[in-house]
């Protein structure tokens, strides 16, 4: 609901620099007449920042934050969700979701320090993230007011959007030959790309001007890499023994899986507010950590924890999808994530070689593999073969009952 303040009340937006938000602040201050106080997040998308700064400042916003949220989005949202194995519909590593609760998080705290009105974002009516940053930003501060320009007013193109830049002397880049075609997101643990020709999910994706991190399969190394990586309860540490932040290791993963065409998808998703997406991702870094946590527990966690843990990574993925991360049960689902990998330390090697992530070996102090019972080789005893037929014969039982069919 738009409504004109009489005084002038702040408003903290999320902002880019981008003719999207540019267009937003502009558009806040003449249909709200707010003071705008803008926010800009550094959580690794490879853009320089003192850009929007600049504009900013030239759009007459009170006062700009700028921070630099690398490891916090790493150690406290990427770990924490990969710890789980998560994947959305059994392909997609939330590259994008993952980020949003952080932002709203942020965005609440400005918003709180600076007594402000309201927060805005520039999220679309049709996507999950109007929904991922509103929901957080509910879940924080409850009584927030949320203003959402695409929901509100008839600037629904990009020729109308240029229209109003010009109009208004919003300062905005216009090199054609720079632009992507697409709408992208990028933050440390993915990019990901939509619209286009890529809104037909019959066609190809186009090798030109997509897949901006990764190498395509023909120009990979003709030798595979190998790799160890080590972790500690569930949490990557450290790269072939090089111990760095958490940040900074999934800064290499991804230049590593990059190099040999690593972590490339190709999805039509089924978005929460009803209706299906295709989208193209580069999640090079997390494709490698996936593989290798996987390979990790399958020697370190018990039979049926590891079980449990699988049926319910769907239920947590959906969560993160959705935009319920701040949610109870999202909350509490993590404490029997982070208690299930409370033995998942060890080191696990990797070969990376033309788009594949292949397990070479696996070790830890807390395996859980018994090579005397495993073996083929005589076991001396330990493990009774004659046993098997017991346990065999109680569960058969049901079956064998001829009136249970």
């Amino acid at each position: 609901m738009r409504f004109k303040m009489k005084e002038k009340r702040k408003v903290v937006l999320a902002y880019s620099g981008g003719l999207d938000t540019s267009v937003i602040l502009k558009w806040l201050q003449e249909e709200y007449n707010c003071e705008v106080i803008t926010f800009t997040a550094d959580i690794g998308q490879g853009e320089e920042l003192h850009p929007a700064k600049i504009k900013a400042k030239k759009l007459g916003v009170s006062k700009i934050y700028i921070k630099d949220l690398r490891e916090e989005f790493v150690k406290d949202f990427v770990f924490p969700m990969m710890r789980c194995n998560t994947l959305y519909e059994g392909e997609y590593l939330l590259g994008t979701a993952i980020a949003r609760p952080l932002i709203a998080k942020h965005l609440v705290q400005i918003a709180k320090k600076e007594k402000a009105f309201a927060i805005a974002h520039g999220a679309t009516g049709k996507g999950n993230d109007q929904v991922r940053f509103e929901l957080g930003a509910y879940a924080l501060y409850p009584d927030v007011h949320i203003i959402a320009p695409w929901r509100e007013w008839d600037l629904n193109s990009r020729t109308k959007l240029l229209k109003y830049a010009k109009k208004h002397s919003i300062p905005i880049e216009n090199n054609s030959k720079r632009r992507s075609p697409y709408s992208m997101d990028a933050n440390l643990l993915h990019i990901s790309y939509e619209g286009g020709i890529l809104e037909d999910p019959s066609k190809a994706p186009p090798e030109k001007n997509l897949w901006k991190w990764t190498n395509n399969l023909d120009k990979t190394p003709n030798k595979p890499q190998l790799v160890k990586l080590s972790f500690e309860k569930g949490d990557l540490v450290s790269i072939n023994d090089e111990r760095k932040e958490a940040h900074d290791l999934l800064h290499d993963l991804n230049l590593l899986g990059g190099k040999h065409g690593i972590g490339r998808l190709d999805l039509v998703e089924n978005r929460f507010v009803g209706l299906k997406s295709r989208g193209c991702y580069e999640t090079p870094g997390g494709t490698i950590l996936l593989k290798a946590h996987r390979a990790l527990e399958s020697i370190t966690l018990d039979r049926e924890l590891c079980h449990l843990k699988d049926e319910l990574m769907p239920k947590y993925a959906k969560m993160i999808y959705n935009g319920f991360w701040w949610s109870p049960e999202r909350l509490a689902l993590q404490e029997f994530v982070n208690y299930s990998q409370r033995k998942v330390s060890g080191e696990v090697a990797l070969k990376l070689f033309k788009g594949n992530v292949i397990v070479v070996s696996r070790s830890s102090k807390n395996s859980l593999y018994d090579k005397n019972i495993s073996t083929f080789e005589d076991d001396s005893g330990v493990f009774n073969q004659k046993d098997s037929e017991g346990f065999i014969k109680l569960n058969a039982l049901r079956l064998k009952n001829k009136r249970s069919k």
